[in-house]
């Protein structure tokens, strides 16, 4: 029995000494709370300039939110100021947190980054690679390997970037659940042979949300809802929004000329009885909302008093993967497992530093975390037709600000 007790102060206090060593690596910038004052203003020269209705910016660290400002409007037609509880459709910024939930079930032994995505849903067993292409005819043999969950979250695996035109439905009507769209997707042929090369899969990443449900036994919504947001405190990050936070839902603008109008791109919309989530691009949130998830980010996995991952996961989802392969859609980019990795910082993402992670999407959202300097920083806009949106400069105006807000 003595000796059962020692071991056991001897791996409590090895623990300690762990934890410890993991807090020691969560650093935590400290911001001018005047320099940030700066950023509405720098916001505010593009609903000025009519590039966008209004934003929600906010700024933080490991300890919490440091800024959060509402510029603008949420809806130009009721002339309805821009709130810092106003819903946003975040599109893309939904991958890296389905890559969350992969991760959770990863810490769990339910599954590997490594595994086969047959091993999980058995539909993927036989897939096909195009070798050749003639206009409509296409020449495909049996892929050489199966592709697996890493490859899906890294956007190697060679699944098409979206439904080809007799499944896009699939994406604007939300008719069917992600089981039924996931069943389709797995016949579709292989665009290059797994881990060749890069190319940007949203079939990829809602193939990653249906493992999730095959190996949890929930729905995808659930699971995270359950697991990730409720625990965070984050109640205004859905993939369905009540009637109550539809009101708050912030209107979505094309600029024509030199004045913004209304979009009306069916994609921007939820269907009222939706049953397929998305996960490359389904949710809606909120700048408070997204904060709880950064400042949990920083702070290696733990937010709100609850742990959601390990910091071991947590280096694991952000560091890069893709090594030299050339990735992303603005220059000096590489891919973690469902976060864009700054390699190289320059041009739009001069403000951060190298290994700094996040994602956009495509209504021109942003949020970028800088873990070697401990800040983040999160834009919620609601504009379409912009030329890229992860080069837009109202991201670049937001991190240059917030950047120089940090004290030496």
């Amino acid at each position: 029995m003595k000796h059962q007790i020692l071991a056991a102060i001897v791996v409590g206090l090895l623990f300690g000494q762990c934890t410890s060593a993991l807090r020691a690596e969560v650093t935590s910038a400290k911001f001018d709370a005047e320099r940030l004052k700066s950023l509405p203003s720098a916001m505010q020269r593009f609903v000025d300039e009519h590039e966008i209705s209004g934003a929600v910016v906010v700024v933080g660290n490991a300890e919490g939110v440091a800024s959060i400002d509402a510029i603008g409007q949420r809806d130009l037609v009721s002339s309805e100021a821009m709130r810092n509880d106003s819903l946003f459709r975040i599109a893309s910024m939904t991958k890296p947190i389905t890559a969350i939930a992969v991760a959770m079930l990863v810490e769990e032994g339910k599954l590997s980054f490594d595994d086969p995505v047959e091993k999980h849903l058995p539909e993927f067993r036989g897939q096909r690679l195009i070798v050749e292409r003639d206009g409509e005819r296409r020449v495909t043999v049996p892929a050489p390997r199966p592709i697996t969950i890493r490859e899906l979250l890294t956007h190697t695996s060679g699944m098409p970037g979206g439904p080809p035109p007799g499944l896009a439905e699939l994406y604007r009507r939300r008719d069917r659940t992600l089981n039924e769209a996931v069943l389709a997707f797995s016949q579709l042929p292989l665009e290059f042979e797994p881990g060749s090369r890069w190319s940007y899969s949203n079939t990829g990443i809602d193939t990653a949300g249906r493992v999730v449900e095959a190996v949890s036994g929930q729905s995808f919504e659930e699971f995270l809802s359950t697991r990730l947001f409720q625990p965070l405190g984050m109640s205004d990050t859905v993939f369905y929004p009540s009637e109550e936070q539809r009101g708050r839902l912030a209107a979505m603008y094309r600029r024509e000329g030199d004045q913004l109008r209304p979009a009306e791109e069916s994609l921007i919309e939820v269907p009222r009885d939706a049953k397929y989530p998305l996960p490359a691009g389904g949710l809606c949130s909120t700048g408070p909302d997204l904060a709880k998830l950064y400042q949990a980010m920083l702070r290696l996995g733990e937010g709100h008093g609850h742990r959601f991952l390990k910091p071991e996961s947590v280096a694991e989802l952000t560091r890069l993967q893709t090594g030299s392969l050339e990735t992303g859609f603005v220059p000096g980019m590489g891919f973690g497992l469902g976060w864009a990795h700054v390699r190289e910082p320059q041009g739009v993402t001069a403000a951060l530093s190298p290994g700094s992670y996040g994602h956009g999407g495509a209504f021109g959202t942003q949020a970028w975390i800088d873990p070697q300097r401990g800040w983040f920083a999160i834009l919620l806009i609601q504009r379409v037709g912009l030329p890229n949106a992860d080069a837009s400069p109202m991201r670049g105006a937001l991190q240059e600000a917030a950047a120089a807000a940090i004290q030496p």
